[in-house]
């Protein structure tokens, strides 16, 4: 009960303290239509279908855990449509959030091998709280009365992105929601637990052939959110043979992460992140755990792709 209550205060923290944040993902770059709805890849012919399960501070008691969905279409040249589910849970259920959300994408050409992708993400985000269940001790620091109430609130989600690439290069820059969510609203004079804030991340990735069988793929990711501290993941990855990945990353001031994937099949991508939190939460855990499966669903008999997808 002492990690779960330590948990609770960091993530759902009061006006007073930094707002929260959403789910971090080691394995952005495969799990890029989350956090950008310009996300593209002019692959006319597949659908492309992916899951993320994170499993983030392994051995706290309440620790969070994040799970990913989505399907991607390119509907034509100009047009991309996606449809992602983002479930989020901290304390086995007593703090519960659903994301649901459609992309759109429209795709400009700005040169022989360059496209720029607009995009725009709506839909619906569902809170909810069982404070009412915790039983705490006379001594325990929750006496907050935002706590004896459960708490089942729905949230509209409107976002927009950018996303300039090539086959081999990305840019990108989004804000997945641009609006904020009272989670808690005030209660008896107090503000408990504040707002979740407005969230945006950059990113960029590159592909440097080293030889005719590896590939060198730096990338990063920032995200910026209004008082909370700034948050950088570096990642360095290299693809062998076209079929075997295995790579290093760094959160500033956070954690050291190994990953690898590997193709099962053509179309069947599996990959794993390990991270090792080197903050001073790592003397409370043992790590956090990521697994991804990524999959292209080949509707056309003909699929005349210029390049191999590398993000």
């Amino acid at each position: 009960m002492k990690w779960l209550t330590v948990l609770l205060l960091i993530i759902l923290n009061n006006s007073s303290l930094i707002a929260q944040q959403d789910p971090e993902y080691t394995q952005y770059m495969y799990n890029m239509s989350i956090v950008n709805p310009a996300y593209a890849t002019g692959e006319l012919g597949s659908i492309s279908i992916g899951a993320l399960y994170r499993n983030q501070w392994v051995g706290a008691e309440g620790a969070p855990t994040t799970m990913t969905a989505f399907v991607h279409k390119p509907i034509n040249e100009k047009i991309e449509l996606g449809l992602n589910l983002i479930k989020d849970e901290i304390g086995g259920g007593s703090l519960n959030e659903t994301n649901i959300n459609l992309n759109f994408a429209y795709l400009l050409p700005v040169g022989k091998s360059t496209t720029l992708s607009l995009g725009l993400k709506s839909g619906l985000a569902s809170f909810n709280t069982r404070f009412s269940d915790f039983q705490l001790n006379s001594g325990d620091i929750f006496t907050d009365p935002a706590f004896t109430e459960n708490s089942n609130s729905l949230f509209p989600i409107v976002g927009f992105g950018a996303f300039y690439f090539s086959n081999r290069y990305y840019i990108g820059i989004s804000t997945p929601n641009l609006l904020t969510e009272k989670h808690i609203e005030q209660q008896n004079g107090i503000n408990s637990l504040g707002t979740k804030a407005m969230h945006t991340f950059i990113t960029a990735g590159y592909v440097f052939d080293l030889n005719n069988n590896l590939k060198f793929k730096p990338s990063f990711l920032t995200r910026v959110v209004p008082n909370a501290p700034l948050s950088l993941d570096v990642n360095t990855n290299f693809l062998i043979n076209e079929s075997f990945e295995i790579g290093v990353s760094y959160r500033w001031n956070d954690s050291f992460s190994g990953m690898f994937n590997f193709s099962v099949l053509p179309s069947l991508r599996i990959g794993y992140a390990y991270d090792y939190t080197t903050s001073n939460f790592g003397n409370f855990n043992s790590g956090t755990h990521e697994v991804i499966v990524l999959f292209d669903v080949p509707f056309a008999k003909s699929r005349n792709f210029t390049s191999p997808r590398f993000f």
